[in-house]
Formats: structure tokens, sequence, C-alpha cells
């Protein structure tokens, strides 16, 4: 057997006599001594000798302490070193241990067995590290990153997979503890540290674990990542080391959550179409009502036509919580004007004073000479800024003050290129602000996503922000968010503006009459066929009323050639809308129809047909139902 080639670094005579006997007498082992009084001196014999092993004293008289071995590493990496001194510290132990010691040996305590068996397993552990590190090369080629950890949680391999994923260089990661590297201390990563301790407690006992952990990257990116765990052994079948294998699945995560969203934001657009029918249906006849009761009730007080009012407000915003989801599930399109934001803003002002806490201030600021216009659908601009004053009211559980601005602004190339989906042009920036509690860097990156929401279970759907944004993307605009934890939030709306001037509200038109003409109201609502009948009574129209497509048939074979219109919901038991309309061309092809529907995108397809004159999506007003019927009545087309 080929003798083991030591390098003593020792500047004590008597020491280097002792070890010398020891190991004379030591049984079946054979060695070969080269001795070195100084650390330069020992790095010298490195450089043009070759050895096995390192036995080093951490007293020299050019080095002391744990500096000798640091200074010695670099220049005997491929070398075990077992450091043989006279102290007897555990923390000095410890430490030699974790800057990359095989052992460590304390003089006086010293037998020759004891020595050469150090030396031997340092020798052994060595080649099996150093030959792990050699099929590891063969790995920085994968994707993956592949690490290997002491049983102190000390990287001694780190490949190039690991060094793309992570952002340290292996020799920035040799030597330092897994848990430095990949949790740091980055805002949340203290519960994914616990989870990977406990990981590494089982993989001592059980020898390998597998699952998903949450580990951060040098710049403090928050990965999700496969991660494989392996309990190495020595060939005594001793613990000595962890393999570790991660593969980056955060990307793969997303997607799998955006198609769970989408398959639930697919449930929801189907729930609401099912439910926007029948709650119309509801609201219809409020709506009518409250505009009936003022025309019958001559008496009424202004107290009195104030409350008719915000009942039909109120019946029409529920209407409207309907179209929210419908246009956020669904896409659906509404229609576009030129709006001067300045009204928008003082009726959302006025809502918010009136049913707000008396503990949040409302201050308006639209004064701005020649505020522009925008083009956009006034319901979804209402939603956008509910959605918003709603949230900051919430935002300010005690009070504070909550202030909504309009300006002009124009937009350049660089001020464009800082903010995503900005596009340079000139915009209307409407910006929402409250004094309340603010939110924190990471919920802001999530704020816009579909359910996300901070709020308690029942108090929040996650889905206001999520329209918010989607509304004013597809109206070409984009939303900036500026927030302080304790101090506040302000969510700037930037709409691209519109070439003409203001729109001043329309002063109301003279509501056309009715001439005796009979009409044919077909509603499966019993409310809603009596509330448009009360309507069309009060303007001079004579009505018959049917429950279903089936009934309307009847209703015009009976009445042939009287019926001048028919009011048709699209959505109705034993004989829909759409085939109503077809059989009813059968026998008066010259019969006008207006259809109805509280799902106007779903059903206005359907109802295409050469007699329909206009469509009505329900709950509609009294002048948009007396216009619609003149029109078709008298041969012009409102759809």
């Amino acid at each position: 057997m080929a003798a083991i080639k030591i390098l003593l670094v020792e500047d004590n005579p008597g020491d280097m006599r002792l070890l010398r006997e020891i190991l004379k007498d030591a049984p079946a082992a054979r060695f070969e001594w080269h001795e070195a009084g100084r650390l330069q001196e020992a790095v010298a014999a490195l450089a043009h000798g070759h050895f096995d092993v390192v036995l080093l004293d951490l007293s020299l008289p050019d080095s002391r302490g744990l500096d000798s071995l640091i200074a010695l590493k670099p220049f005997a990496a491929a070398l075990p070193i077992v450091v043989l001194t006279g102290f007897d510290d555990e923390t000095l132990a410890t430490g030699a241990m974790q800057l990359g010691a095989q052992d460590y040996l304390v003089k006086g305590q010293v037998t020759g067995s004891l020595l050469v068996r150090s030396i031997r397993y340092a020798i052994e552990r060595q080649r099996a590290e150093q030959k792990i590190h050699e099929q590891a090369a063969l790995l920085d080629v994968a994707t993956d990153a592949i690490l290997l950890r002491n049983l102190n949680n000390r990287i001694i391999f780190w490949n190039k997979g690991a060094e793309h994923l992570y952002g340290w260089s292996a020799v920035e990661a040799s030597g330092q503890t897994a848990a430095d590297l990949l949790y740091g201390h980055w805002a949340g990563a203290d519960d994914a540290r616990l989870a990977a301790e406990e990981v590494f407690a089982t993989v001592v006992v059980r020898g390998e674990w597998q699952g998903e952990l949450t580990k951060f990257t040098r710049s403090g990116k928050k990965l999700i990542t496969q991660s494989r765990w392996t309990l190495v052994r020595d060939e005594q079948g001793r613990p000595k080391s962890i393999l570790t294998v991660d593969t980056d699945i955060t990307e793969k995560n997303q997607l799998e959550a955006k198609f769970l969203r989408a398959q639930r934001l697919e449930s929801l657009g189907t729930l609401a179409g099912g439910i926007a029918h029948d709650l119309n249906n509801i609201l219809t006849p409020i709506v009518a009502a409250a505009q009936l009761l003022p025309l019958r009730l001559t008496d009424l007080d202004q107290q009195d036509l104030r409350l008719l009012r915000m009942l039909e407000e109120n019946s029409r915003r529920g209407s409207h919580l309907v179209t929210q989801i419908l246009s956020f599930a669904r896409g659906m399109e509404g229609r576009r004007t030129i709006l001067q934001i300045r009204h928008l803003l003082g009726e959302v002002g006025q809502i918010v004073r009136q049913t707000f806490p008396k503990s949040i201030e409302i201050r308006i600021d639209a004064s701005e000479q020649d505020l522009w216009t925008i083009q956009a659908d006034a319901t979804q601009m209402y939603q956008v800024l509910m959605n918003l004053c709603v949230n900051a009211r919430d935002a300010m559980p005690a009070g504070g003050v909550l202030t909504l601005t309009a300006r002009n602004l124009i937009v350049d190339e660089h001020y464009a290129r800082l903010i995503p989906d900005a596009v340079a042009g000139a915009y209307v920036v409407v910006a929402v602000g409250d004094t309340g509690t603010g939110i924190t860097p990471e919920i802001v990156e999530k704020i816009f996503e579909p359910f996300f929401t901070t709020k308690e279970l029942g108090k929040g759907t996650g889905l206001g922000l999520s329209t918010v944004l989607g509304i004013v993307k597809h109206h070409g605009g984009f939303v900036g968010v500026y927030s302080e934890p304790g101090r506040g939030t302000e969510f700037r709306v930037h709409l691209p503006a519109a070439a003409g001037s203001a729109v001043e509200p329309e002063a109301q038109a003279e509501l056309p009459e009715g001439c005796g003409e009979l009409v044919l109201v077909v509603d499966d609502e019993v409310a809603i066929l009596e509330v448009i009948r009360t309507a069309l009574e009060s303007h001079n129209y004579r009505v018959v009323g049917a429950c279903n497509g089936l009934e309307a048939i009847a209703a015009v074979s009976r009445h042939r050639g009287a019926v001048r219109a028919v009011l048709m919901d699209m959505m109705m038991p034993a004989m829909d809308g759409p085939a109503a309309i077809f059989a009813l061309q059968d026998i008066d092809p010259y019969l006008p129809v207006v259809a109805m529907s509280g799902i106007a995108h779903a059903e206005r397809p359907r109802a295409h047909h050469p007699a329909l004159r206009a469509f009505l999506t329900k709950p509609f007003t009294l002048p948009e139902l007396l216009l619609a019927l003149h029109a078709a009545i008298h041969g012009r087309s409102a759809a």
C-alpha cells in the first residue's frame, strides 16, 4: 500500500517529534512527512509537492487562529485539512469545521489509532466530496439548480443552474448557509425559512423529501420550486451531506392560477347570465313605478318626490351591479359617448356625501379651466369611480378625507416608458385619494388580480379593482397607484382625451304621446307586465297582455290587424321571444316589434329580425320606453 503523504504545519519541535512517534507506532499505516514551521513555508510546499492530507496547528509565528485555516484553504482546496491544536475550544472547533476542515483534534488527547483514523476518514471524505463535485460538474449544463450542503447546512457545491436561478455565483455560495442564500431577510421569507428547516430535519431522519418550496433570489424575487432532497451517506452508511435539485415552477404555477381564475370567471359569467334576467325583471317594475307615481299622484310634496327619485336611482344601481359582473366576466361592450368628467364627479360626489359616514370629509376639485372631454361609457365610468370611492371609504374606518380631482395631462414618450400600459398622448386624469391605512408594496403588486382581497370573508369579492382596471384598459387608458402605509392611497385613472367640446347635461325632451294605438306587451313577469301597461295607458295607449310566446300568438290572432306594435321579452317559458317574433310575422308581416331583455349583449344577436325596431335593456326608463315604441309604430328604427 502506498504511503500517505502528510504536510505537517507546526512550529513546535517537541510537538513534531511527538506526532512522528505516535504515527510510527500506529498499526497498518505508512506515512511520509514534510514539515513546515510557518504558513508561508506551507504555501510553498503545497505549490511544489503532492500531499494526501494537511495537519495544521492554528498557532503559527506568521498566523494565528482560524486565520491560518482561511489563508491556507485556497492553496489546499483539493486536500483534506485536519486541525491539530492545543486549544480545546468548542466554538473554535465549530468554526474550523464550517470553514472546511475535515476534523479537529486536541493535542494531549490524541492517540496513534485516533490520529490514523482521523487522517484516513479525512482523506476518504475529501475524495468522496471530490467525486461528487466531478459528477455534479457534468450537471452544470442542466437548467435545474443542483446544490450540495453539509449537515451544518453550508453549501459545498453550487452548479451553474443554481447560479442562473438564484443569482449567486458558486464562489459566493461556497461555505455560506443555504438559509442565508435562499431566504435572506426579505419580507415574507420567515415562513418559507421555517418550512425549509422542517424539510431539512425530515431528510436527516427519513433520507429523502420532495415537494414545493418558496425561495428567494439574490435580488429578492420570490420563486416557487419543485424541490427534491436526498441524504448522501459515506461508505460506512453515515450521513454526510444533502443533495438538492430545484426546478423553477413559478411561471407554471402562475399559469395554472390564471387558468383556475379563468374557470372561475367563466363560472361567474354563467351565474351572472342566469341571475341577470330575473334580477332585472325584479328591478324593472320598481323603476317604472317610481317614474309613474309622480305622474299619477299630483299632490306629492318635495320630500315624497325625493324619496321616489332615490328609489329609482337605487333600483338602477342594482341593475348596474349585474352589469358590472357581466362586463368583467364576459367583456360586455358598453355604449360610448362624449363625456365631461366634471359632471360625473359631481354626481358621484353627491352620492358619497349622502351615503358615506359623516366622519369622512369629501373634497372635489374639477375646476381646471377647459377640462377635456373623454369618449367613454358613462355607466362604466360610474362603476370605476364608485369602486374606488368605496375602497377609499373602507380604508378609513375611523374617518378621514376622500378627495376626487380631475385635470388635463400630456403624457410624453419619456413618461410613457416609466408607466406600464401607458401611451404618449393627451389624457384626463381622475384621482381618487384617501388618508387611510395605505397599502404595503407587496400588496400593491396583487390588488388588481381577480378575486384578490384583503377584506374579511363576506366583505369583499376581489372583483372591484379588477373591474376598474379592465374598464380603463378597454377605454385605452391606464391606472397608477400611489400609496404609503399609514398615510393613505391615491388611484390615478388616466383616460384618453377626446376631441370636441364638453357635453352639458341634456334637457328633458317632451315625451311622445300615443293616439289610442293597441300595443301587445309580452312578458312572463306579471309585475313588469302591469307596470308597462300602466305606463302606456297613462300616455294614451291601449294595452293587451300576454305571459309567453304562445299567448302572444293567440292575442295577435284574436286582434288581427288591430295590434300596432309588440313589446316582447326575449326570455320566457313555453316559447321564447325570438321564436315568437318569427311566428308573429307569419300572421302579420308588417307588425313592428320592440325587444326587451335584462341581458342585452347576449339577446341582441338572437333577436335580429327585419321586424325588430328597438331593443330595450331592463330596467329601462319611461322616456326610453315611450321613445322606442313611438319610433317603432311610426316606422323609424331605434335599435
